[in-house]
């Protein structure tokens, strides 16, 4: 067998081996095409495999999608007419859109008939615009994913829960189809592949099979440079030791950064969906640096990646093992019986149970409210009944069907948590690192953030059950004595610690507005400051990136819109505004503490043993 040399003159042939073909040697290609398979076949198979173990779980379960999209399909066949109506608009949007790219092909100027929002990112290359064939493709599947996501909001007859999945789930839908998420019709895609004669392709396959591999079957969408990042050297970086581990915690002591510090030390609950340093990434954007560095003493509860052997632990041994054990740690460390506490997420609503239930204990019991000074919750919701996107994946089919898994495997799996996330966040989350990596064929980069992002936890099966069931779905926990922990019926109405309550304007995990009804429940004085951006860059935004304003107003009015038409904005960081409310909370200036002098001596150098835990 002959083939055409690179170098050779028309005519003249090479033979298989010359090093100037430009096609690879028949055997070689025989060989790869042939692991290929291999690996594919392998990947199938564990696919299956792991079907068959979990039983058909997933999230979303397709058949409680199906049933959602069925009760839609039945509520628009009772008005046809409406339907028509919408399909009267939809023709007439496409005629416009033909007008206006008939005009521009004859060099006439056309307004666009439908233009993505300010904030897609999806059609931010030139061509999307200057090209008439991008452009016209671009506002076909606007025109037509807008009119679906109205279409399927407008319709009558659905229960509210219904409407939520149809809602999301056709937003899911039309994303998924975007032009940009095809390589034929994504003009930056087929630009590359001009340019680097297909290899992008060649390497984004490499790509997707190393992402399903690593997934076992499941596809997991690398997002940043993994091995960029090591815990301890260049993040997580804020030195500290470990002074106090049981089986759900380890208790972190961070060494002083000032000759003097607050009387009263600071105690930090993250949440222990992912892992504590998202507030200790990189010492630039560090809150854990930067409360040290206002003089507190700073201890955080650094989570347990749990396994089956902690199945039976619940919401209470979360309270009991984290919070108030660590409250005892910290007497012991420094001797002083009383802290300031910050609850951030599912760790706040945490703070909030452990509050309500130290409210509850009689004089002279070991842990009553007086012992916490003050308490920050950051993004933080304890009364459920508007969950934001998440209510989508919680209801009495959907956890049955969790509950069930769970009770066979002993907890949930951190990549069905990451992918709930996700999906909520799809067009950031997922189908940009699709178009990156599989389609452009480009490495994800290293970025601190989407690796602590990528850093999934397991759930106990007893707890979260309980955490979804008695909390989102039966919004138990505004209830007075709704729930018991340790035998005390709870109240959050008791709780009369003073208050500092930060939200994030476009939260899509615990949305304001449902973690602003929080102000109308506590005893104390509530401090309420809402910040621009999101669940994690609202609340991690230092003061020297000068980004991101933020809104107060001192009075708590019932309705949180009339909060905010009266709230004042401020430019920058609302960290130097909490600072000034917690300083009044701290007592008086004593001798910088070091981690290990105290009665607790050190066991590890942050972050700790139970953080390096990573799956997968």
């Amino acid at each position: 067998m002959t083939k055409t040399s690179k170098t050779s003159p028309p005519g003249i042939e090479a033979k298989d081996g010359d090093p100037t073909s430009p096609f690879p040697d028949a055997e070689e290609a025989q060989r790869a095409a042939q692991a290929l398979n291999e690996r594919c076949q392998r990947i199938m198979q564990r696919f299956w495999d792991r079907q068959a173990e979990q039983h058909g779980f997933q999230i979303p379960d397709p058949l409680v999608v199906g049933k959602a999209f069925f009760e839609l399909g039945a509520a628009m066949l009772q008005d046809p007419a409406k339907l028509a109506e919408a399909q009267s608009k939809l023709w007439q949007g496409y005629a416009e859109l033909f007008d206006a790219a008939s005009k521009r092909l004859s060099g006439e100027e056309a307004a666009p008939v439908a233009a993505p929002a300010p904030d897609d990112k999806r059609f931010k290359d030139e061509a999307w615009s200057e090209n008439v064939l991008f452009d016209t493709l671009k506002q076909s599947y606007l025109l037509t994913s807008n009119w679906i996501r109205d279409a399927v909001s407008d319709v009558d007859g659905l229960d509210p829960k219904t409407r939520e999945k149809v809602t999301f789930y056709t937003r899911q839908w039309v994303n998924a189809l975007a032009p940009t998420n095809f390589a034929a019709t994504n003009p930056k895609v087929i630009q590359r592949t001009l340019d680097t004669k297909g290899e992008n392709l060649v390497k984004g396959l490499d790509r997707l099979l190393e992402d399903l591999e690593r997934g076992e079957g499941q596809l997991r969408i690398s997002m940043t440079d993994e091995t960029a990042f090591t815990l301890g050297q260049n993040i997580a970086v804020s030195p500290g030791k470990v002074v106090y581990q049981n089986d759900l915690m380890q208790l972190i002591q961070y060494a002083p950064s000032t000759e003097k510090v607050f009387k009263r030390p600071l105690l930090i609950v993250p949440p222990w969906i992912n892992k504590f340093y998202i507030l200790d990434l990189q010492p630039k954007n560090s809150f854990i640096k930067w409360a040290v560095d206002q003089g507190h003493t700073v201890f955080v509860v650094s989570w347990v990646n749990p396994d089956e052997s902690l199945a039976d632990k619940a919401f209470e041994d979360y309270m009991l093992e984290g919070p108030l054990a660590a409250m005892d740690a910290i007497r012991d460390a420094t001797g002083e019986d009383r802290v300031n506490i910050i609850g951030y997420c599912i760790g706040g609503t945490l703070t909030a149970s452990t509050l309500a239930y130290m409210a509850a204990q009689p004089e002279g019991a070991p842990y009553t409210a007086d012992r916490v000074a003050s308490a920050t919750f950051f993004t933080t919701m304890t009364d459920f009944s508007e969950p934001g996107e998440l209510g989508v994946f919680i209801d009495e089919e959907q956890l049955d069907l969790l509950e069930e898994h769970m009770a066979e495997k002993g907890y949930l799996e951190g990549s069905y948590m990451s992918q709930v996330f996700n999906m909520m966040r799809d067009n950031d989350l997922i189908w940009s690192f699709v178009v990156n990596n599989y389609l452009l064929g480009r490495e994800p980069m290293a970025f601190d953030l989407l690796y602590w992002n990528s850093d999934n936890t397991r759930m106990p099966a007893m707890m979260h059950g309980m955490y979804l069931r008695k909390m989102y779905l039966e919004n138990r926990l505004v209830q007075p004595g709704g729930i018991t922990l340790a035998g005390t019926p709870i109240n959050l109405t008791k709780i009369n610690t003073p208050v500092y309550m930060l939200s994030t304007h476009d939260d899509h995990i615990a949305p304001w507005k449902s973690t602003y009804a929080a102000t109308q429940l506590y005893s104390g004085p509530v401090r309420f400051v809402l910040s621009a951006s999101g669940h994690i860059a609202g609340v991690v935004n230092p003061p020297a990136a000068n980004k991101y304003c933020h809104w107060i107003h001192a009075k708590t009015p019932k309705d949180p819109d009339a909060w905010f038409n009266a709230a004042t904005r401020h430019e920058g960081s609302w960290w130097p505004d909490w600072q000034k409310w917690i300083a009044k909370k701290s007592g008086a200036k004593v001798a910088a503490r070091t981690p290990g002098d105290g009665k607790l001596k050190a066991i590890e150098d942050a972050p700790g043993s139970y953080a390096a835990v990573r799956l997968g």
